[in-house]
Formats: structure tokens, C-alpha cells, sequence
């Protein structure tokens, strides 16, 4: 077994990494003092991953929405639901499914070996019949609905069909009625085989815990994986948009907007790149900027405005959004700043401001143990370092972050896109 220690001076933290027999990743982050601890469970599956192969098979494709169907399952079994199990020990548990991974996590102050033990018993031990297929695809037809209901998820998804020829990216994450309708055991199964196997996957734990003490849960529950490649499968995707606006009625009080910038796949890649981008969206939309302070005295924004890099497997993009009563002049204005920006150059007391806030937001994460797991996780399915990217922050220079700016946020009309959600007007239903 193969067990590394990451540090950083910077900080004076630091974590293992294991690579564990089974073919597993095994981060654990122990925090000295510290009386809770936090467990995530992760795959790297999510809902963009529909189309694909097994090292030199055929490609598969399977229906929109089955990787969110597969977490809802997953917590049953023969022995009954892991949420039971969990009360038992007294854990908070929960599940997402993003776009491109399916994580499953829990957090305690007790009973940890407990804990971990049901988290990988139960992602391990898939168990699906056709009856408790067919009763699930009410419950996630229902979510869906909600979904659609939501005018913050709608304005978002408009934007991604606005700003994404094929990419999987513009489907909702929970897919269609018409495509859950689709799901059947066998597929659950067939997709499972394929993406839960342990090479595929991570386990990041920090807080109240010990390498020891993991390894001994871990030992004992995991499941050597024979090792595959897995090719995911997208369509050609310009760089273009497909249109620059739509709108949509709902019942909400003010309008709500999502602007899009359109950037190239892997735009944003490596520590160093990733560093320097938030640097850049720091100094270019938060509280503390011009452009936010402009927004903000022109009555175009309030509280809720929010800036985002947007990226993953095959797609990135930059979204600013929020309320504003005139999205489209809010739309106007943020493109305007950003083509000053880039003619003017990035100022340089903004930028050491923008430099200390994102450090000392980032070692300040370093507190919460759950985020802790996240980054760990998150990182690890993109191949960055946590105390890497650290180091980058505190080394990064107003040029490095001028070259992001030159190669990002195209303000043409081809390559933005503003989704706007509006009231319902008098008269309408």
C-alpha cells in the first residue's frame, strides 16, 4: 500500500494520500482538536456522462438523468434503506449528483468507524429490482417538475441550451420524464459496473480522524476493482453559441438573469490556471469591485448578484447572474467593464486586494471539515493539488493574471449569451 504525505509550510497543514490495494484513492485530512469529522464517498459520474466506452468496447448510450437515478437508488438494499442505518449512529448523510461526478457523504461527532462502515458497505452493494425501479421514476418525476418550477434553475438551464450545441451539459441533471421512463435494472446495473468501480473513485475523510483508523474500515470493506479505461463520449462542440438571449415568464417579483461567457474546453487547467482565474473573477465582480459598486449605484443589482467559473469535462464557461430590474442594461454594463478591463489593464491595488482575499478565503477553508473533503475531492477528479494551488495564490503576479484575462470572457455576441426570467405580465396566465 502506498501512502504519501502532502504538506505545506505555507500553512502547516497536511494530509495523506493512499493508493489502496482495492484501486481506490484514500485522502485523509486529519484535524488535531477538532471533535466532528466528514466522509465523502465520490465517482467520476455524473449526468454529462451518457455516452461512452470501456477500453476498446463499443460505445454505450444510456438515458439523461441515470446517474441521478442511480444515487436515489443506491441507498436501497435487501437489508432495507442506509438512512435507517445511519440514525443509528447518529450521522448527518446525505447525496448529490452534479454534471460530472456522484458523491455520497455523511458527518458525525460519533461513531465514526460506524459510520464509515455503512457509507462503504452501501455504495458498494447495489441492489435493484424492477419493481423498485418503477417506484422510484414517480419520485424523480416529481422532482423534475419542481425543477422546472424553479425560476433560478430554469434562467440557468435556458442559458445552457442557449450557449451549448451538443454538449450534455445544457440537460438537467435528473434528465426528462420521458427519458427516466427509459431506466430500467438492467441499465442501473450496467452503468454501475462501469463507473463505480473503485478506480474510478475517491474517499475523502478529515476531522476527529486517523489514517489507522480509516485503513481499518477500509481494509475490511473494499472491494478489489479490476482496473478499465473508460472513454467518455462527446459530440463536436463549437466555440460559438447557438443565440445570445431568451426569456422566460414566471411567477417572481423581479426579473432574474444569467450572462454567459462561452469559453474553450479545458480553458481553465492546472492549479496555476485555476488560481489566477479566480483571482481575475475576484477583482472583476465582487463586493469589493468597481464593476459591482457601478452595478449596484445604477439600481441594476442587488445582494443576490453572483459571478461563477463554470467548467468541467468538455465544457467552461463564466456566469455572472442575479435579480436586477433591467437585466438587459446589467448585461451591457458587466461587457463594457470587461472591455475597458482588458484595453485599460487590471489595476494594481485591485488586483493585490483581490490576490489576499481569495488566499485568506482559501486557508480559511482549511477550518471546515466538510470543505475540506469537497476540495479533496474535487480536486482529485481534476487533478489539481489543494496545498498547490495555495502556493500558486500567494505567487501569482498581475501578469499571470492578465494573460488569463486575455484569453478569456469574449464579449462578441457569439460568445455570450444572456437568459433572462421575468414576471408574468398582466393579463397572462
Amino acid at each position: 500500500m502506498d501512502i504519501k504525505e502532502i504538506k505545506s509550510e505555507r500553512v502547516a497543514e497536511k494530509y495523506y494520500k493512499i493508493n489502496h490495494p482495492s484501486g481506490l484513492t484514500i485522502y485523509v485530512y486529519p484535524k488535531e482538536g477538532y471533535n466532528s469529522a466528514y466522509a465523502i464517498f465520490g465517482t467520476r459520474y455524473g449526468s454529462i456522462n451518457t455516452k461512452f466506452s470501456v477500453d476498446d468496447g463499443e460505445t454505450i448510450t444510456v438515458p439523461d438523468g441515470i446517474a441521478h437515478y442511480l444515487e436515489h437508488k443506491l441507498f436501497e438494499s435487501e437489508d432495507g434503506d442506509a438512512f435507517v442505518r445511519y440514525a443509528q449512529t447518529g450521522a448527518n448523510a446525505n447525496a448529490y449528483t452534479s454534471f460530472e461526478k456522484t458523491c455520497y457523504l455523511f458527518s458525525c461527532t460519533e461513531k465514526f468507524d460506524e459510520s464509515l462502515e455503512i457509507l462503504l458497505d452501501f455504495v458498494q452493494s447495489p441492489y435493484f429490482t424492477a419493481q423498485t425501479v418503477a417506484k422510484e421514476q414517480g419520485i424523480i418525476g416529481q422532482e423534475i417538475k419542481m425543477y422546472d418550477d424553479a425560476p433560478d434553475w430554469r434562467v440557468m438551464f435556458n442559458m445552457l441550451e442557449n450557449m451549448y450545441h451538443n454538449h450534455p451539459v445544457k440537460i438537467d441533471i435528473a434528465g426528462t420524464v420521458e427519458s427516466i421512463a427509459e431506466i430500467t435494472a438492467e441499465k442501473l446495473y450496467e452503468v454501475y459496473n462501469v463507473f463505480y468501480n473503485l478506480n474510478n473513485m475517491v474517499l475523502c475523510v478529515s476531522g476527529n480522524v486517523t489514517v489507522d483508523k480509516v485503513l481499518k474500515t477500509a481494509d475490511r470493506l473494499l472491494k478489489p476493482s479490476e482496473k478499465h479505461t473508460i472513454h467518455n463520449v462527446f459530440e463536436n462542440e463549437p466555440y460559438e453559441i447557438v443565440k445570445p438571449y431568451v426569456e422566460q415568464e414566471f411567477s417572481v417579483s423581479m426579473p432574474i438573469f444569467n450572462l454567459g461567457f462561452k469559453e474553450k474546453a479545458d480553458c481553465v487547467k492546472g492549479d496555476a490556471q485555476a488560481a489566477h482565474t479566480d483571482i481575475l473573477l475576484f477583482l472583476l465582480a465582487s463586493e469589493t469591485s468597481e464593476l459591482y459598486r457601478k452595478l449596484l449605484d445604477a439600481n441594476l443589482i442587488n445582494s443576490s448578484f453572483s459571478y461563477e467559473l463554470f467548467d468541467g469535462p468538455g465544457y467552461c464557461s463564466v456566469i455572472f447572474g442575479g435579480e436586477s430590474r433591467e437585466p438587459q442594461k446589467a448585461a451591457e454594463m458587466i461587457k463594457d467593464y470587461i472591455v475597458k478591463l482588458k484595453e485599460n489593464g487590471i489595476d494594481k491595488e485591485e488586483f493585490e486586494i483581490a490576490k489576499k482575499s481569495i488566499y485568506g478565503d482559501t486557508v480559511a477553508s482549511l477550518n471546515s471539515v466538510d470543505t475540506i473533503s469537497n476540495i479533496l475531492a474535487d480536486y482529485h477528479f481534476k487533478g489539481n493539488n489543494m496545498f498547490d494551488y495555495i502556493d500558486e495564490i500567494a505567487n501569482a503576479t498581475i501578469e499571470d493574471v492578465t494573460k488569463r484575462l486575455d484569453c478569456m470572457l469574449d464579449v462578441d455576441v457569439n460568445n455570450c449569451t444572456l437568459s433572462v426570467v421575468k414576471p408574468i405580465q398582466d393579463g397572462e396566465k
